[in-house]
């Protein structure tokens, strides 16, 4: 599953946000269940930032959030995050010049009327 936490960050606040954000991808990737992460900029405007994490599951991530070092240094930072969705689901993918391969949903279904 992928984690993308975007933010709005004052040009002049950029060398902040970035020792903050390395601080808490570095408390992210201690927990069970990361698998990479990056902390990305907008190319078109450089006020727009993305941390970008890959969890095993949604119940790793979860319990990651739970962690005192995450609780310290990451919630801070992503309580500063765009309040939009932030959690998805894998439900394709492909390797280079690779077939698409579809993933069933980790969802419930949903309940029947």
């Amino acid at each position: 599953m992928l984690v993308t936490n975007r933010f709005v960050v004052a040009v002049e606040a950029a060398d902040d946000f970035t020792v903050r954000a390395h601080a808490a991808l570095a408390a992210l990737a201690a927990r069970p269940g990361y698998r990479r992460g990056e902390l990305l900029r907008a190319l078109d405007d450089p006020r727009h930032w993305c941390l970008l994490t890959e969890w095993e599951s949604v119940g790793t991530y979860r319990r990651a959030l739970g962690g005192f070092d995450v609780k310290i240094t990451a919630v801070p930072l992503l309580a500063e995050s765009l309040d939009e969705p932030s959690a998805y689901e894998t439900l394709a993918g492909a390797a280079p010049d690779g077939e698409v391969v579809v993933v069933e949903s980790d969802r419930a279904a949903r309940p029947q009327r």
